[in-house]
């Protein structure tokens, strides 16, 4: 019987969608359906018990009028019944609506994420296939037989990068064989004035990191570093782990001002991708290093 009460009370809140109201429409609409369902508790209450006294008390006479007359202190009862009740009900739905609407944020949150993880990601291919056309460009007129190597190196390196484009994060083996193709093409270009070492531990071969990442620091360091010295220099990458974290250092010859912010598209891009996918548990730095040397080092947590 109050079951009963209480579920149309439920369906009908349901149906004007309560559940979604703010407190102050909320409140308005259960201080009156508080006094409507005591009053059908009262009645309720009182219909039953006077129907337990006649088919229970012999002798029981007393009229069903006068009987309800005593109505103030089941009525009062009721009151407080319904509003543990409304109070205990309405508190789930808002429990439940706010656990829906976590949900629904943090799926929009994800999904939003990787949006920009992957427009950043679709911004890297252009500037890197224009830097690499430049590189052959630079070398068909005076060095026709390179410019065929170099073609070659491009066509490796478009192939790794479509294979990979729908990837936001890659495996570190493949990333540092991208990063040699484009090594070899550069030095195609800049002969003798460029050379390179690479130092990885092998058992981080198959760690996801940021498509793109180490070729970028790569590219910095021949774009603003190498190129920029008459005799060209080495550019040295050493990878290992350090503690829980990958640590890719990129070291060239040449200087930097530290107090000048990074502009180039490829770092810019590199440090919005590390804040996207990490939340700050990824950090990327660049320094001077004494003997003209510049630094530049990732630090990539581990799963």
């Amino acid at each position: 019987m109050y079951i009963s009460l209480t579920h149309l009370y439920r369906n009908f809140a349901l149906r004007h969608h309560w559940q979604n109201l703010n407190l102050d429409q909320l409140v308005k609409r259960i201080i009156p359906a508080i006094v409507i369902m005591s009053i059908a508790y009262t009645i309720l209450t009182l219909l039953k018990l006077y129907a337990f006294k006649v088919m229970f008390s012999p002798g029981f006479s007393e009229s069903l009028f006068s009987f309800m007359m005593r109505w103030m202190d089941v009525f009062i009862a009721g009151i407080r019944i319904m509003s543990i009740w409304l109070l205990a009900y309405h508190l789930y739905q808002y429990a439940r609506r706010e656990i829906r609407v976590t949900k629904e944020n943090a799926q929009l949150a994800i999904m939003t994420r990787e949006a920009q993880l992957s427009n950043l990601s679709a911004q890297i291919n252009p500037h890197f296939l224009f830097n690499s056309l430049n590189t052959i460009k630079a070398l068909v007129i005076d060095q026709p037989g390179s410019a065929r190597r170099g073609i070659d190196l491009l066509s490796e390196l478009l192939r790794n990068a479509l294979y990979n484009s729908g990837a936001v994060l890659i495996p570190l083996k493949s990333e540092m064989d991208l990063v040699h193709d484009y090594l070899e093409l550069e030095k195609l270009r800049m002969e003798e004035r460029l050379t390179f070492e690479i130092e990885m531990d092998s058992l981080l071969e198959e760690q996801l990191i940021p498509r793109f990442s180490i070729q970028s620091l790569v590219e910095n360091a021949i774009k603003h570093g190498v190129s920029l010295q008459k005799p060209g220099g080495c550019v040295q990458i050493d990878i290992s782990r350090l503690g829980d974290k990958i640590r890719i250092c990129v070291q060239n010859p040449g200087m930097i001002d530290l107090n000048t912010p990074t502009t180039g598209i490829g770092l810019k891009n590199l440090q919005e991708r590390l804040r996207l996918e990490y939340h700050g548990a990824a950090s990327f730095d660049i320094c001077r290093k004494s003997g003209g040397k510049v630094w530049a080092t990732l630090l990539i947590p581990m799963p």
